[in-house]
């Protein structure tokens, strides 16, 4: 199994929860800085031109979440995904939010190309990004948090794909000391051996 990834983006979510899982993967670094994504040879592998891709015995996958969705199936007895109907469901509610919404907000930063064709539009959009990432975290303080972790006292895949969202806060221009539930939650991933592993491969 290969996960392509660039340091820092989404893709780190899919390395987190595969460590979780405890199952093995190559790690291929994609280079975003000579714009290896954008090249013909990556296109091969994801025509998206975007990270992450994971590829397994029966092709390329891609997509954040379903390549969570996929790891939880390879290894249910990682319980990284609770058998309730709602609170699976609840699960992949704060998911799509940082699929649909948070990521998106973040991406105005850096990709106005996908939205607008003019300069004063990209910096408009930049100039947002401080606001809309601030209201996103306050939204998933206040309603995507349910204890320590989504679900409240248990990991899921939810976390690995929230702890990386919320790692871009700060350099969006938000203060994640002022979210005290990201604060903590943050702090709790930190010291997960997951997250220690993928820190220790400098994909963070």
């Amino acid at each position: 199994m290969q996960l392509y990834y660039a340091p820092g983006t989404i893709s780190i979510a899919v390395a987190i929860a595969l460590e979780e899982a405890g199952i093995t993967y190559e790690a291929v670094k994609v280079d975003f800085a000579s714009a290896e994504q954008t090249k013909p040879a990556y296109g091969q592998i994801n025509p998206k031109g975007r990270v992450p891709a994971l590829a397994v015995e029966g092709g390329i996958l891609t997509a954040t979440g379903a390549l969570l969705d996929y790891i939880d199936d390879l290894a249910p007895d990682a319980g990284l995904r609770p058998e309730d109907p709602v609170l699976k469901a609840r699960m992949r509610e704060v998911m799509y939010y940082l699929a649909s919404t948070m990521h998106v907000n973040h991406a105005h930063k850096m990709r106005g190309s996908r939205w607008a064709s003019q300069q004063s539009s990209f910096e408009d959009m930049t100039a947002k990004v401080p606001e809309t990432m601030a209201a996103s975290a306050a939204y998933i303080s206040e309603n995507g948090l349910k204890g320590p972790f989504v679900l409240g006292d248990e990991i899921s895949i939810a976390d690995c794909y929230l702890f990386v969202v919320c790692s871009w806060l700060e350099g969006d221009g938000v203060s994640v000391a002022d979210y005290p539930k990201i604060r903590d939650f943050m702090a709790t991933m930190d010291q997960r051996s997951s997250v220690r592993a993928v820190r220790a491969k400098g994909m963070l």
